[in-house]
């Protein structure tokens, strides 16, 4: 009886093993491009960073923080080449140019927001960051967009912390896994050869429409019509979440 029951607990200890491993197993690792760390969960707070792979559509996103210039010219090279993008602007930019962004609305664009000041929210605490959401929202509501539901934090900085404050808001946190960096002007080219080279099925393309860039315009002469000609279909956020809600990709 006595070898009979240590048997039986060293079989329930392999059974124990096998499905701690089954477990870990399922939950998939890896590292994004930009070298933050991810997992795929369906029970946490999630940051979408990219959509359906198997779906031939991709988010082009734009971010604006401050300047009234490149956005006309953005929104003209859209409206050329009968684009939709989607742009996430801070609620202080949108208190100061409130008919601009009623133009990039009534052009079919999608609106998502940067909170109210463009101020990391890592650099804040969470009763700080929990403060500036409420700002932006009193400041998108009086605008007449009470529907803004989509949280680009500024500078793409969050943690664990920040995405269930998200959640509990009812904002879901937007990231993204095309990003050439075009607000440090490298150079028109590199700008095209990073979106043009990095862009698959699914992917979420940062670009930014601050005055601070100086060659997005150009290279969206190229981009645009490039990525159609690959068969890449722009659509907003909004569907590509729908499209790809349970393919969701958290993001720490």
């Amino acid at each position: 009886m006595k070898h009979f029951h240590v048997w039986k607990f060293g079989r329930l200890k392999r059974w124990a093993l096998i499905a701690i491993l089954a477990f870990f197993t399922a939950m998939i690792l890896w590292v994004n491009e930009n070298g933050s760390f991810s997992v795929i969960s369906s029970k946490e707070s999630a940051a979408i960073s990219k959509g359906n792979a198997d779906d031939p559509n991709i988010a082009l996103t734009f971010n604006i923080s401050w300047g009234e210039e490149k956005v006309h010219e953005i929104l003209e090279k859209l409206k050329q080449n009968n684009i939709q993008a989607t742009f996430f602007v801070s609620g202080e930019w949108a208190e100061r140019h409130p008919t601009i962004l009623d133009k990039i609305v009534e052009e079919k664009h999608e609106i998502g927001m940067l909170g109210y000041r463009y101020k990391s929210y890592l650099d804040q605490d969470i009763e700080q960051v929990r403060r500036d959401l409420i700002k932006a929202q009193e400041i998108f509501n009086k605008l007449g967009y009470e529907d803004v539901n989509l949280l680009r934090p500024p500078s793409g900085k969050f943690n664990k912390e920040i995405l269930k404050l998200a959640e509990d808001m009812n904002y879901q946190v937007i990231h993204w896994n095309v990003n050439p960096n075009d607000w440090e002007n490298p150079g028109t080219q590199t700008i095209v050869d990073n979106v043009m080279k990095g862009t698959k099925n699914g992917d979420i393309i940062l670009l930014h429409a601050s005055d601070s860039v100086k060659q997005t315009v150009e290279a969206l002469d190229t981009i645009l019509p490039g990525l159609k000609n690959k068969g890449y279909n722009f659509i907003s956020m909004t569907e590509l979440i729908n499209q790809a809600h349970a393919d969701s990709k958290i993001v720490d």
